[in-house]
C-alpha cells in the first residue's frame, strides 16, 4: 500500500449499505477514503451521476484508485469505461479481483452491493489492494486498449 493513498469511493442506493462497510474497512487500512456520494442513507438515486463523478476524477489523474458499487455493479462498469485510462473491473470472488489486477491493472474496482455480502466484499476488496500488476505481456494488451481510446485502431 502507498502510504495515505487517497481512495475515490461512491454508490448509487442498491450499493449504499456496502459502500459504508468498504469505508470503514479502508480507513481502517489507513487509506484516505474520499467519498463522491450517494449519501442519501440509500433512497433511490441516478447510478451514472456518481459514477461519472468517481470515473472522470481517475481519468484526470486525481486518484490513482477508486471504487463504485450499485445493485449489481453492472451500471457502474458500463459508466466507468467510457473514460479514457479507466480500468474499471465487476468482481464477484477473490479470483475476478486477483486477475483484474495482476492481468488488467485495474484501477477501479466495481462491486454489486446486492450480491456480495459485506465478508465476501471485504476480501475482494482487500484482495484488489494488495495484488501487484504483473506487467510483461499485460502491459502489451493494455497498450493495445490506451491505443483504442487515443483513437489509433
Amino acid at each position: 500500500m502507498i502510504d495515505k493513498e487517497k481512495i475515490a469511493i461512491a454508490s448509487d442506493h442498491g450499493g449504499y449499505r456496502l459502500k459504508e462497510e468498504i469505508k470503514k474497512l479502508l480507513t481502517d487500512k489507513g487509506y484516505e477514503v474520499v467519498d463522491f456520494g450517494a449519501g442519501n442513507g440509500g433512497e433511490s438515486v441516478h447510478y451514472p451521476i456518481y459514477g461519472i463523478k468517481t470515473a472522470k476524477a481517475v481519468s484526470k489523474g486525481e486518484f490513482k484508485r477508486a471504487i463504485l458499487i450499485c445493485g449489481t455493479g453492472i451500471g457502474m462498469s458500463i459508466v466507468a469505461n467510457k473514460f479514457p485510462g479507466v480500468r474499471g473491473t465487476l468482481c464477484h470472488n477473490l479470483f475476478t479481483a486477483k486477475m483484474s489486477r495482476q492481468h488488467n491493472d485495474s484501477n477501479l474496482l466495481i462491486l454489486g452491493g446486492r450480491i456480495l455480502d459485506p465478508v465476501e466484499a471485504e476480501g475482494v476488496v482487500k484482495m484488489w489492494l494488495e495484488t501487484p500488476f504483473e506487467g510483461g505481456r499485460h502491459q502489451e494488451r493494455l497498450d493495445m486498449i490506451t491505443n483504442i481510446e487515443k483513437g489509433i485502431v
